[in-house]
């Protein structure tokens, strides 16, 4: 009776001490499994699974790993439970608009085409007449250069956009242009800039206000840019698409 007493309490012992000796694997979906770590690699957790120690090796990738709990009661966390990623914390300010995902480097480059028309009113359509033997209605074609160069809590973004355009092709004409534009685009997507416009009839300040639409990976901008010089005033409408240059 008392060696099958002893070879019992002998046996909860090793039994204990197996429990004791296993580590805890615990997945970004919750399941916990009792393991012998083997390895940690930069991308994967080898182990083998204590129900079966003379199994195969088993490797997870790192990513779908929350935790590991090992025997000597110390543990290592490697995420959060879901695989949710631990991004700056910036709150959302309205609608997305471009350039407005939560980045560590507050700098985004977009860039896309735009196309549009021009209408020159007064003095500056006599001068396209006289000059150009213009139209005082053209079309644009050009591509729109923009990086934002920096972005607050409140949404508010300070942005810097480039544009040469190219007017006049449907009349057989090849009037280039170049506007460079200093702005801000509110939480709403709302933007306004100010800036030099040059043309071949001359240099002068453009104003330029708009909004930019969202759409999955791809910004819809549309602006109305008003030029006073020359004796009247040119006004534009422009409208394209852009996307994040990495």
């Amino acid at each position: 009776m008392l060696p099958r007493l002893l070879s019992l309490l002998l046996l909860l012992l090793i039994s204990a001490f197996t429990a004791q000796a296993q580590d805890m694997l615990t997945k970004q979906s919750g399941e916990e499994i009792a393991v012998k770590v083997v390895e940690i690699s930069p991308t994967g957790v080898t182990y083998r699974r204590t129900d079966n120690p003379d199994g195969p090796l088993i490797t997870v990738r790192k990513t779908d790993v929350f935790m590991i709990r090992y025997a000597n009661g110390t543990k290592e966390v490697f995420g959060t439970p879901g695989g949710a990623r631990q991004l700056p914390a910036v709150p959302p300010a309205g609608p997305a608009v471009p350039g407005d995902e939560l980045l560590i480097d507050p700098t985004v480059n977009l860039s896309g085409p735009r196309i549009g028309f021009t209408v020159l009113t007064g003095g500056a359509a006599d001068k396209a007449r006289e000059d150009f033997r213009l139209n005082p209605f053209l079309t644009q074609f050009g591509w729109q250069f923009e990086t934002r160069i920096f972005r607050l809590s409140s949404g508010l973004a300070g942005l810097v956009e480039v544009v040469p355009l190219i007017g006049g092709l449907e009349q057989g004409k090849f009037i280039p242009s170049l506007n460079a534009l200093v702005g801000i685009r509110g939480p709403k997507g709302f933007e306004f800039g100010l800036g030099p416009n040059i043309t071949p009839a001359g240099a002068n300040i453009a104003l330029a206000i708009g909004t930019s639409f969202k759409v999955e990976d791809v910004n819809f901008p549309v602006n109305l840019a008003v030029v006073p010089g020359n004796g009247g005033v040119r006004f534009s409408l422009l409208l394209g698409f852009n996307y994040r240059r990495r």
